[in-house]
């Protein structure tokens, strides 16, 4: 292995994380470390001071141009858009390294709100712990203008974040009991999983049937889950209770094929947020890996 290669996979798992945290997708984190990998090879390694903080600055800086134009793609997305996970099974470094809150799928999808400027400063300090002035230098900018951003970036998160944090346990326990409430169903029992003001969010991206705009309230969602338990019935549907990106989901298989991945928020006792990846291309790749063995059936 080249030394260029040898000092890229040293430091590939924190870069990996920078990206994917930036971007909401593992390919596009994986084209933002291959053009870094591409750029480190075309420097004279005997220049840099620092080889770390020079490929954490190019690689954010090529998040951040890659985010930019992303963010315009998303603004024609139709329907709504959710981050991708990553796959299940990848349990390596670029997955666990600074795992916590800030590798969820709710928070990724809540990152959405910041701008690609406001998310480089804000997960630069706050998730990997440079401090304000290596965060300036690495986006280039003044050590007060980081701050700013940063610091706006805390009110845009605080306001969308969930008003309850509960563990693991409580979220598996709500996924079980939507599991038999999806197998019997009815509007009451269905009505009772979902706080007053939940909210549903579905990704189709246009090529698989989703909902195209958040729905809000037990009551819509309740009829739309009354529906989806009617036509998602029998002995070839299963769901699989699994976890995503550190978090309890949920896999619905439906005639051989991986039709939604799930998670959701709740506050221990009703779901207040549910999200279901719908598109086939992000399923994709979770298909190859997960299994309907051991999954709860509907019948």
């Amino acid at each position: 292995m080249d030394p260029e290669t040898t000092l890229f996979e040293q430091h590939r798992s924190r870069l990996f994380g920078l990206a994917y945290r930036m971007l909401g997708t593992p390919a596009d984190a994986e084209d933002v470390l291959h053009d870094a990998w591409l750029r480190l090879h075309a420097q004279d390694l005997a220049t840099l001071d620092d080889p770390e903080a020079w490929l954490v600055t190019v690689t954010t800086r090529l998040a951040l141009d890659r985010l930019r134009r992303v963010k315009a793609e998303r603004a024609h997305y139709t329907g709504p858009w959710l981050p991708e996970p990553l796959v299940p099974e990848a349990e390596h470094p670029d997955v666990t390294l600074e795992r916590g809150e800030s590798l969820t799928l709710s928070f990724l999808l809540l990152l959405e709100r910041l701008s690609p400027e406001e998310r480089a400063a804000f997960l630069l300090r706050e998730v990997f712990d440079y401090s304000h002035a290596e965060a300036a230098a690495i986006l280039e900018i003044a050590e007060d203008a980081c701050r700013q951003r940063v610091h706006r970036a805390k009110l845009r998160l605080r306001e969308g974040r969930p008003r309850f944090n509960v563990d693991q346990s409580a979220q598996r326990r709500m996924l079980q009991r939507f599991v038999a409430a999806m197998a019997e169903p009815s509007l009451d029992t269905l009505r009772a999983l979902f706080a007053e003001d939940a909210v549903h969010i579905s990704d189709g991206g246009g090529v698989a049937r989703a909902t195209l705009r958040p729905l809000h309230g037990a009551e819509r969602l309740a009829r739309l889950y009354l529906q989806l338990a009617h036509n998602f019935h029998g002995p070839g549907v299963h769901y699989e209770l699994a976890s995503l990106n550190g978090a309890p989901a949920l896999f619905l298989h439906a005639g051989g094929t991986l039709s939604a991945a799930m998670w959701i928020e709740c506050d221990g006792e009703r779901i207040t947020a549910i999200h279901a990846l719908r598109h086939p291309g992000k399923l994709a790749r979770l298909l190859a890996v997960t299994k309907p063995a051991g999954s709860a059936s509907l019948h």
